[in-house]
């Protein structure tokens, strides 16, 4: 790295302590404030926000490793999040925002009455905010590692003396961090090496996040963001051009991998946007991709999603926050990792025709550091950095936020030592969860690699409650038993699951999402309703739409709408996401030299047509989805 990546990197780390200093004070006033910016984010702050946390320093590894080794078609098994974004932002963020709870395990004693209510907040937040958040965290911070470890050459820089007194402590903890080969005579330097730059990364965005709260969170967001955008373009202009440009990338892919050459995917299949010439595009991968985006457990924004909805300050914000995301995240940083990654497909091709998925991965770093000049490389390296500080920080405030509202607050103050917290007490316990999380997640970190099932178990246990997550707005009849029946379903299967179909990951996951919302409904249509009284109170709170008329006929009989706004919302959703996704496979299609579908003969009249299309629904979609539902004005 040369001075001007280091001044780069350096204003970087200046603004993000500047930004979390700011805004100290109102931070500390209370948690509405430091969790919730005060409810005062506009709809395009908290989009890009949630665009900046998604922007994770392993996507665009994953995204250079799913390219290479199942085509630009694998791509939809995160493309297809776009319906879970849009439903949360035209069917359930207004909700999100008029319940006025700080957490989404606080949302429970809301919708639902009785003890169940009760143990299933203290489930959730233990649950989500510790047990899943330390380990996404602990797997950001294990993929910085393989951002940092070429560039951050700490044994280097700092005095030999000092070093080798680090290497010795990490020595006699005998818990390595490093990737890759495990050779003795560097894997305690390089684990040394690691521990620096994550030890680094970690103090900076702690120290912007624990002290101003998600407006820091919020501010450093943006500023991350467009440096991830920018630095990401600038990569990908110097691989298309160092290939010969778009035209010459398309060639290129086609007389490189061919079935001949041992590659098992031709150049179409790795080109392929539609199952109809992808590898492999069976009609299990085909069920998984169209109903993942429902079995998981953010299918209604449940977690940092419903916090920045929640933070909004009008429902038109918070509407239009899910679509400025679902933009920037799916469409955007798509067409910029695209040739982006087939890029490196032709310029580091796999040898021996291999295609290992962590080797592929790696050629986005090897990019990096081979073909950037300097002060691009510097901002790539920031923008990277920039993306790793604006998923830690968002997993901290939001992890904090469980850890405050629904642990100290209501059960140790409340239920425990039946007393009221005063707002600075509730800060400070704030701060300090901060760093509690963060210890936890470092903890969880060396030992990853065994862990993995667990994981996978997570992964599982979300795709069973994803269904019964989005029924709880839309249905009066699920109770606080059936969620608890979806969860505990949920860790029973997933073992099961796992052992009795280790290598069917798409059928797993169709299995757990079906038994465990059947199960969920059923134990809702057995136990309940809940208390219509408590029903009532949160209707006239959330205003939800969908299936609540016994409800609605008590709060407003003489202008039932719920229905209504329901099936307006979801045709808004539909609508949306099928005009981003043919700008999304027109412009990719045309950016790449994608085949048309084997019906269509014409590849130009395929491209037009979906440009047109796009276009023309944007305005039915736009109507649809911010008009201004009519039960808002009569129950605000």
């Amino acid at each position: 790295m040369t001075k001007w990546d280091w001044a780069i990197l350096a204003t970087f780390i200046l603004y993000a302590l500047y930004a979390g200093f700011r805004e100290r004070k109102r931070a500390s006033l209370n948690l509405d404030e430091y969790f919730l910016a005060g409810r005062s984010l506009s709809g395009w702050k908290a989009g890009l926000s949630m665009a900046a946390t998604q922007f994770a320093a392993d996507t665009p590894l994953l995204v250079t490793g799913l390219v290479a080794t199942a085509g630009v078609f694998a791509l939809w098994r995160l493309w297809i999040y776009a319906l879970a974004f849009l439903l949360m932002g035209f069917l359930l963020a207004p909700s999100w925002r008029r319940v006025g709870v700080l957490t989404d395990a606080e949302l429970t004693e809301v919708r639902y009455g009785h003890r169940a209510a009760a143990a299933l907040r203290g489930i959730k937040a233990i649950y989500f905010g510790t047990i899943i958040n330390c380990t996404v965290l602990a797997m950001v911070l294990l993929a910085a590692t393989r951002l940092a470890e070429p560039f951050l050459l700490w044994n280097q820089w700092l005095p030999p003396a000092f070093f080798e007194f680090c290497v010795h402590i990490v020595q006699w903890v005998g818990v390595p961090f490093a990737i890759g080969g495990m050779e003795a005579d560097t894997i305690w330097i390089r684990s040394s090496n690691n521990l620096f730059s994550i030890g680094t990364m970690v103090l900076v965005t702690m120290l912007y996040s624990t002290t101003g709260g998600l407006r820091s969170v919020v501010n450093t967001d943006l500023v991350q963001f467009v440096i991830g955008i920018v630095a990401s373009i600038g990569f990908a202009w110097v691989v298309v051009d160092y290939v010969g440009g778009l035209t010459a990338l398309t060639h290129r892919i086609q007389e490189q991998f061919t079935t001949a050459a041992g590659y098992p995917l031709t150049g179409d299949e790795l080109l392929a946007f539609t199952p109809f010439g992808a590898k492999d595009a069976t009609m299990m991968i085909i069920l998984v991709y169209g109903f993942q985006w429902l079995l998981q457990m953010n299918a209604d924004g449940t977690g940092y999603l419903a916090q920045r909805s929640m933070a909004c300050k009008s429902d038109h914000d918070a509407r239009l926050a899910a679509v400025v995301f679902t933009v920037a995240q799916v469409l955007l940083r798509s067409l910029i990792w695209l040739p982006l990654a087939l890029g490196l497909l032709v310029i580091f091709p796999p040898a021996s025709g291999s295609i290992d998925m962590a080797a592929r991965e790696f050629t986005f770093i090897q990019g990096i550091d081979e073909l950037l000049p300097p002060g691009l490389k510097g901002l790539m390296l920031v923008g990277m950095l920039a993306a790793l500080a604006s998923t830690v920080d968002t997993h901290l405030n939001w992890g904090a936020s469980y850890w405050t509202n629904d642990v100290y607050r209501r059960f140790i103050c409340q239920s425990w030592l039946k007393r009221t917290p005063s707002n600075r007490a509730l800060v400070w316990v704030a701060r300090g969860s901060n760093v509690l999380i963060l210890v936890i997640a470092l903890c969880i970190l060396p030992w990853l690699s065994s862990i993995q099932m667990a994981w996978q178990v997570s992964l599982l246990l979300g795709s069973g409650m994803g269904v019964l997550l989005v029924l709880r707005w839309i249905w009066w009849r699920i109770t606080a038993w059936g969620e608890l029946a979806c969860i505990m379903t949920s860790i029973m299967m997933a073992p099961l699951l796992l052992w009795g179909l280790p290598d069917q990951e798409e059928l797993r996951v169709l299995i757990m999402g079906i038994g465990s919302a059947m199960i969920g409904i059923g134990v809702s249509l057995l136990t309940g309703p809940e208390d219509h009284d408590r029903l009532e109170t949160f209707y006239r709170r959330a205003q939800p739409p969908g299936f609540w008329r016994p409800i609605e006929q008590r709060v407003n009989p003489d202008h039932p709408e719920s229905s209504t706004r329901f099936w307006r919302a979801i045709l808004a959703m539909g609508l949306a996401a099928l005009s981003i996704f043919c700008f999304l496979t027109g412009i990719g299609s045309w950016m790449v030299g994608s085949p048309a579908p084997i019906w269509m003969p014409w590849r130009e009249a395929w491209i037009a047509g979906l440009l047109v299309m796009g276009t023309i629904l944007c305005p039915l979609w736009i109507k649809l989805g911010f008009q201004q539902p009519k039960l808002d004005s009569q129950l605000s």
